[in-house]
């Protein structure tokens, strides 16, 4: 572990640009906070809802089918961008039904 010292007028100027950084962040946040996270889905409530396996969402996530966020290394999807992609989801039910196959 390595120490650091730093002088009292110093170590103020810094609290005082972080608190002026946490205003604007809770500032940002307050404007944007129409967004609720609550209503937005993860891997596994997309996964159940279009009756598809971890690694098909990982495709329709990487051929640019299905629009996502991460944050914290977590994924995050609209549930109108999934909607949007329930009627190719079928399509591609039907076609793997077809060919003896399941997605």
């Amino acid at each position: 572990m390595e120490i650091v010292n730093i002088d009292a007028k110093t170590f103020e100027d810094m609290l005082s640009k972080f608190e002026s950084f946490a205003s604007r962040m809770e500032n940002l946040c307050r404007l944007h906070g129409d967004k609720d996270m609550s209503e937005w889905l993860d891997n596994q409530d997309v996964c159940l809802l279009l009756k598809i396996s971890p690694r098909t969402l990982q495709t329709l996530r990487d051929n640019g089918t299905l629009a996502y966020t991460q944050i914290n290394h977590k994924t995050y999807y609209k549930p109108q961008d999934v909607e949007k992609i329930l009627p190719l989801v079928e399509d591609k039910r039907k076609q793997a039904k077809y060919k003896g196959k399941q997605i």
